[in-house]
């Protein structure tokens, strides 16, 4: 066995070196204190779950992204969590028991079996934000608020939304009562935006006016806040679920419109993203250099009931290494001060003591052979003509 096959990393699993894991770690507390001065409290899952914890309200998608195992204790099957978003509910719901609305946040890693669609990595740090216990517009465009900041921090200027909601969908099924698998069909199709493959559906299904015209008109229903006045136009007679579904995003846009150019917003009302999952409003961010999006969210009412307690639920999550990857901005500073090995000089290592109370990296030298520079210092520590420590730049 070759040395290199025998230290290599797994197909998908990421290690950080320094400065790229001193770069992500700097981030990290910067987006937690930000979603703390919005009033989001830090939670901290486990890594390891019991599988059916880890899989409530999910879909089929997380079921197969989630690595499982035998716990040799109780015997019942265990999960590496491949998203934090059941955990947090479960917190929510069964420890914290508040009628009053929680705001939560959460930065760690997740593991997944197969790496995500666009991206080759199983190994995440994911960070995010729910807010539970409020139904309304007006929680959706927190969060949604709180994850433009989230990006601008991290480095994105150009940030365009994605939106949808699955109210809309969900509407115009109601009266098809189709079975499963002709559901299923309907929605692959509705993904593709195919409209020859609709319109063959339609005629092979003998599916009846209006409900055939609504159809057409979905898969055309796409673009920018123009869409929604005329999906409203197009789709006045779908019915109630349809019709409140499109005022929550007229309502939506309109608050958007705060904190998001007109330009950066796009409407999709065939996005099926999380259908059987999300209740609601549903979002992706996108940002230059991408091709998928960098965060993902939306609203998940029901998530809750498996613990017995059905709250209303909304938020967003991203990796953050992806987000990093793909940011230029430094977030932090790497130098250093280097400082002579002399540790009965009480004056010097108490300046020392106080640099680093100032949060300044001083490196102490270990050997005459180091070079400073080479180890990421721009300065050093040294006696002027009076014999008292002073810091210096290196000479370029």
């Amino acid at each position: 066995m070759s040395t290199f096959y025998k230290w290599h990393l797994p197909e998908g699993v990421q290690e950080l070196l320094p400065p790229q894991a001193e770069r992500l770690e700097a981030c990290r507390r910067l987006v937690l204190d930000q979603y703390r001065v919005w009033g989001y409290d830090l939670v901290m899952p486990p890594m390891i779950d019991f599988l059916d914890a880890l899989l409530v309200g999910a879909g089929q998608d997380l079921a197969q992204q989630t690595f499982n195992l035998v716990d040799q204790v109780s015997g019942r099957q265990l999960g590496l969590r491949a998203d934090m978003t059941p955990q947090v509910a479960r917190i929510d719901a069964h420890r914290l028991q508040t009628d009053q609305p929680v705001r939560l946040c959460y930065c760690d890693a997740v593991i997944k079996a197969r790496a995500s669609k666009g991206s080759q990595q199983r190994t995440l740090i994911q960070t995010g934000v729910e807010l539970f216990g409020h139904q309304g517009i007006a929680s959706d465009l927190e969060v949604l608020h709180l994850l433009m900041k989230t990006l601008e921090l991290i480095g994105f200027q150009q940030v365009h939304l994605d939106l949808g909601h699955v109210g809309v969908l969900e509407g115009l099924l109601e009266p098809l009562r189709l079975s499963k698998s002709n559901t299923r069909e309907l929605l692959s199709i509705l993904r593709r935006k195919s409209l020859p493959d609709l319109e063959q559906f339609i005629t092979l299904k003998n599916l009846q006016a209006p409900s055939a015209q609504h159809l057409l008109s979905l898969i055309h229903l796409q673009g920018d806040v123009a869409t929604l006045p005329r999906a409203k136009q197009e789709l006045a007679s779908a019915g109630a679920t349809v019709s409140n579904a499109l005022d929550d995003l007229q309502q939506l846009a309109e608050g958007l419109a705060r904190f998001v150019p007109a330009e950066h917003l796009y409407f999709d009302l065939t996005e099926l993203r999380g259908f059987r999952y999300h209740t609601g409003v549903v979002f992706a961010a996108y940002v230059p250099g991408l091709g998928h999006a960098i965060a993902k969210g939306g609203r998940y009412d029901h998530i809750g009931k498996a613990y017995g307690r059905a709250r209303p639920a909304t938020g967003f999550s991203l990796d953050l290494i992806q987000a990093l990857s793909l940011s230029s901005q430094s977030l932090m500073t790497t130098y250093g001060i280097y400082a002579p090995a002399q540790p009965d000089d009480a004056a010097l290592q108490t300046l020392i003591e106080q640099l680093r109370l100032a949060g300044e990296r001083v490196m102490v030298s270990l050997s005459p052979q180091e070079s400073p520079q080479q180890l990421g210092c721009d300065r050093h520590i040294v006696k002027n003509s009076q014999q008292f420590w002073q810091i210096e730049f290196f000479a370029q």
